[in-house]
C-alpha cells in the first residue's frame, strides 16, 4: 500500500451534496458501510429517499448483539432494500481453535483484524467507493476525518484508488438523533439500555450519561478502533495516506469518466 498522489477534493455544503457526488461519479460502484448505528442510519435513508440506491453492506463478525441483528431485518423493511452480510473466513469454533477461545479478551486486535478488517478488504476489492458514517466528534482518532479521502492500493500489477466518503463526518451525536427521530427511523434496542457505540457483545458495554460516545467499547483493553478505519495506513510493507488539498467535483467527475 502507498500513499495516494496529491490531489484534490470537493468541499460540499450538505451529506445530501456528497452523497450525489458520489453516485453521480461512481453509481454502484460506491457502497455504504454500516454498522448499523445512528451515523449509517440516516446516510441509508437519505441516500434512499433521493434516489440514490447504493449497495449496502454491513459486517457481522458472529459476535453481535441480537438487537443488532433485528435492527437489520427493521432496516430492511423500512427502506425496502438488501443489506448484504460480510462474513469472516474462519467460524468462532475454529478461532477458537486456532487460537484459544475468547480471542477478544487476550488479542482484540488479531481477532478484530480476521473477523472486520478482512472481509471488509475483500469487499473493496470490488468497490471504487466506500460511504461511511464516521463523524469527527465521535473521538480523537476520528476528529481529523475528511468527506472524501482517496487511498491507494498497489498489487504486483496494477495500482487502484479508493475513495472513502463520509458525509457526516461534521455532524454532532445530537444532530443524528434529531434526524432520526424526525423520520422516525428504528433504532438499536440498546440504546434504551445505556449503550452508545455498539459493536461486537464480548466487548461493547453501556456507559454512564456524558460519557464519551465510544468510551463503552474495548473497557480495559487499551484499544479504541478495530482497524476498518485505519487498515489503509497500517497495512505492512507499506503507507498509506490521504492528501487534503481542496478540488472541484468536476475534476473528480472527469477523472471517473475517462
Amino acid at each position: 500500500m502507498h500513499e495516494s498522489k496529491t490531489r484534490k477534493y470537493p468541499d460540499f455544503e450538505t451529506p445530501l451534496e456528497a452523497l450525489q457526488w458520489c453516485w453521480s461519479c461512481f453509481g454502484e460502484r460506491a457502497s455504504i458501510g454500516t454498522s448499523l448505528q445512528g451515523a449509517g442510519l440516516v446516510i441509508l435513508h437519505m441516500a434512499y429517499n433521493n434516489g440514490m440506491p447504493f449497495p449496502v453492506f454491513t459486517i457481522d463478525t458472529g459476535v453481535l448483539f441480537p438487537e443488532t441483528l433485528e435492527l437489520k431485518k427493521q432496516m430492511e423493511e423500512f427502506l425496502s432494500i438488501r443489506i448484504e452480510s460480510l462474513t469472516p473466513d474462519i467460524g468462532l469454533a475454529e478461532q477458537g481453535r486456532l487460537y484459544g477461545e475468547e480471542l477478544w479478551l487476550r488479542d482484540p486486535d488479531l481477532c478484530c483484524h480476521m473477523r472486520k478488517v478482512l472481509p471488509l478488504q475483500r469487499k473493496l476489492e470490488t468497490l471504487d467507493a466506500w460511504i461511511t458514517g464516521v463523524r469527527r466528534d465521535q473521538s480523537v482518532e476520528r476528529s481529523k476525518t475528511g468527506l472524501v479521502e482517496a487511498f491507494q492500493k498497489t498489487t504486483s500489477s496494477s495500482v487502484r484508488e479508493i475513495f472513502k466518503v463520509s458525509p457526516l463526518a461534521d455532524w454532532s451525536r445530537a444532530r443524528v438523533d434529531a434526524y432520526l427521530l424526525e423520520h422516525k427511523i428504528p433504532t438499536n434496542a440498546l440504546l434504551e439500555k445505556g449503550y452508545r457505540s455498539i459493536g461486537c457483545f464480548p466487548c461493547t458495554v453501556p456507559v454512564t450519561a456524558g460519557a464519551d460516545e465510544r468510551e463503552g467499547r474495548w473497557q480495559g483493553l487499551g484499544k479504541t478502533e478495530c482497524g476498518i478505519h485505519t487498515f489503509f495506513k497500517n497495512t505492512p510493507g507499506g503507507e498509506n495516506g490521504a492528501s487534503t488539498d481542496p478540488v472541484s467535483r468536476k475534476t473528480l467527475h472527469d477523472e471517473q469518466q475517462t
